[in-house]
């Protein structure tokens, strides 16, 4: 990942809105929400939330699709990815110890089984 994309993804969600709905997103897995849901589950405006979503949507974060009149959103789990490894890099310089937090809590919420299986969805 470059620079520019790494802080396009990071400034899209230094947003108190924009994290929000990035969160109930990755909560929601990859069969995502409907625009008018996660507006009513955050209690927004949907012209509002038609903005945050298109900040999101620009900055690779998330996705959309048509299902009948819905927009669906859903999280670019590869997007949030690669994100997360080019921070997490080079962290340990050499000492595991370090990024061991890190690894057992990617492993606890995202077993290496349930990664695999959730890969094979996409």
């Amino acid at each position: 990942m470059k620079i520019p994309d790494a802080v396009r993804r990071l400034s899209a969600i230094a947003q108190e809105s924009r994290l929000e709905v990035f969160r109930l997103l990755v909560k929601a897995g990859p069969q995502g929400l409907a625009a008018g849901e996660i507006a009513r589950k955050l209690k927004t405006q949907p012209n509002t939330m038609s903005a945050q979503l298109l900040i999101l949507s620009n900055a690779g974060l998330i996705r959309a699709r048509r299902e009948g009149r819905s927009i669906i959103y859903s999280t670019d789990f590869d997007a949030i990815g690669g994100l997360l490894l080019y921070l997490t890099e080079d962290c340990c310089g050499g000492k595991p110890e370090v990024c061991a937090p890190l690894a057992r809590t990617v492993n606890s919420c995202c077993p290496p089984a349930a990664r695999t299986s959730r890969q094979g969805q996409r």
